[in-house]
């Protein structure tokens, strides 16, 4: 599982804008948010920088945690 910083999220809207954006690109990507530690977790076949293509694209400040 890769894991990301991303700014911004507050909501379950967030939740779901990034849950489905990563899954528009990978639809048997397993995505989890922790709002308060403001970290995605992804598993995916898509590359790190495609995921923060994707999670940049809905408006969020991301990159790789770690």
């Amino acid at each position: 599982m890769q894991v990301f910083n991303v700014q911004g999220m507050s909501c379950g809207h967030c939740v779901n804008a990034i849950t489905h954006a990563v899954q528009a690109k990978d639809p048997a990507a397993s995505v989890r948010v922790d709002l308060a530690a403001k970290e995605v977790g992804v598993e995916s076949s898509l590359s790190a920088e495609q995921v923060i293509e994707v999670i940049s694209e809905e408006g969020y400040p991301v990159k790789l945690a770690g």
